[in-house]
């Protein structure tokens, strides 16, 4: 049963795409052919999202043009599901006062987002068009650090007192549920708004009518402050499971909340600067790499290219201090890049196990001398396992037990090197305040590289000079 329900929903959302697509082809025919009344038709039953997904997808040209066709209330939603190059893009196209009504209509959290994407001239022109509460709102929120909770929060919340009685607490989430971002968390505040409570919308509808907040609320309130990051801020919303979380000031008032719609964007773009930093690729402003102009993606690029080439550079060097025993044996080098190769490849393992596990926290209750440990132990089973396939070709391919016994012992001392730099970089880094995604595959190949040959060359060097062999 539970198989067949996975083959419906899988179809559904293949079927949901394809129509989505189909209505931006739509859309654009009967744009260009000037049929606004059918264009209209199209839009109004699709979702919000979709209709913004739909708008974006549309030649600069037409995009104002579509925008246009949709209601106020329903522009307004759309606008704020708009990729960020959309919305600045709509604000030039847009008669001032179209632009003006729906930055005085949006949500202060959704405002002060596209605020942050527009250059600052601009942001005081609209904050000195804005009416005076909007405008305070904005400007608190600016007014915090960006990637905190205070700059995520939204001030569209209800807050409720401990001597309201259900009833009444009722009535006010009636008035006022159309003007905030959720009503299923309800808070408590005191006469000088400090959080004392929280109560969930199914409790207060089934509280006896009669019977004080104070007496049905939760007082042991999960609260972050403004300044929390928003990562940890994403980690506590994914630790209680709650749709929202209160944001208190210094003084522990309530100013706020950040809802887990907000946060989703959070985590893509946390993990959109990891996996940009693994790959030594800097981030822009925005995820915005595939609108990017070709010299733009080469800047990005190229700092840590070089960084890199730099650093290849040792290895370079440490072959050079060794070109002797190259000559000897020129065999030697045929097996340079086997042994590097695999290095790498167990430092990257590593390292993307240990920035996992400081992304999620999980690293924590295991500690980082056992983590570094464990992945050292773990490098030289690895080398030991890849010996019995690597040691049996090795003597066959040098004719006899020199070349043989240099990989091999050079493999395991490799591997067991490569994890265990790849566990401890990143825990250093972390331990600096540093991103710990930035000591990667590039950067922990790099550091293998140079290691591996000269343990390497060394070893076929000690060996060719001792009477082991």
């Amino acid at each position: 049963m539970d198989e067949n329900n996975n083959i419906e929903v899988s179809t559904s959302l293949s079927s949901d795409l394809s129509n989505r697509g189909k209505i931006t082809i739509q859309l654009e025919e009967l744009l260009v052919a000037g049929n606004y009344d059918e264009a209209k038709l199209l839009l109004e039953p699709s979702q919000p999202v979709d209709i913004a997904d739909a708008i974006g997808s549309l030649p600069l040209i037409l995009q104002a043009l579509a925008f246009r066709l949709l209601k106020k209330n329903e522009a307004i939603e759309v606008y704020e599901y708009l990729d960020p190059i959309v919305q600045q893009t709509l604000l030039d196209r847009l008669r001032s006062g179209e632009v003006l009504e729906i930055v005085e209509k949006m949500s202060p959290d959704d405002r002060v987002q596209l605020f942050d994407e527009l250059p600052a001239k601009v942001v005081r022109k609209f904050l000195s068009a804005l009416s005076p509460g909007e405008r305070k709102v904005t400007a608190e929120l600016l007014g915090y650090e960006p990637e905190t909770a205070g700059r995520l929060m939204t001030t569209e919340f209800i807050d409720l007192k401990e001597m309201q009685t259900a009833e009444e607490a009722l009535s006010i989430v009636r008035k006022r549920a159309a003007f905030t971002e959720t009503i299923y968390s309800l808070y408590v505040t005191d006469k000088e708004r400090h959080l004392t409570g929280i109560l969930s919308l199914r409790d207060l509808v089934t509280a006896d009518p009669t019977r004080p907040i104070g007496e049905v609320m939760t007082k042991d309130v999960v609260n972050i402050s403004t300044n929390t990051n928003q990562e940890d801020v994403a980690r506590a919303i994914q630790r209680y499971d709650f749709l929202a979380l209160p944001v208190v000031d210094k003084e522990k008032r309530l100013v706020g909340i950040v809802t887990v719609d907000d946060l989703i964007d959070v985590i893509e773009q946390e993990a959109t600067r990891d996996i940009y930093a693994a790959g030594a690729v800097q981030l822009g402003d925005e995820d915005d790499y595939f609108q990017s102009g070709l010299f733009t993606i080469a800047r990005r690029r190229i700092l840590w290219l070089l960084i890199l080439v730099l650093a290849n550079g040792l290895t370079t060097k440490v072959i050079a201090m060794n070109d002797q025993i190259l000559k000897e044996i020129v065999l030697l080098a045929a097996f340079i890049p086997l042994l590097i190769g695999t290095g790498g490849n167990v430092g990257a393992q590593s390292s993307t196990v240990v920035i996992r596990g400081l992304s999620t926290q999980k690293l924590k209750s295991m500690g980082a001398f056992k983590v570094v440990v464990k992945e050292a132990i773990t490098g030289a089973l690895l080398g030991i396992l890849m010996i019995l396939v690597v040691f049996p070709f090795a003597w066959w391919q040098g004719e006899g037990p020199l070349i043989a016994s240099a990989v091999g012992i050079s493999l395991i001392s490799i591997t067991t090197l490569a994890a265990t730099a790849g566990a401890i970089l990143p825990l250093l880094f972390d331990r600096m305040g540093l991103d710990p995604a930035l000591m990667s595959s590039p950067f922990i190949t790099t550091v293998t590289d140079i290691a591996g040959v000269f343990i390497y060359l060394s070893t076929a060097n000690w060996l060719l000079n001792s009477s082991i062999l």
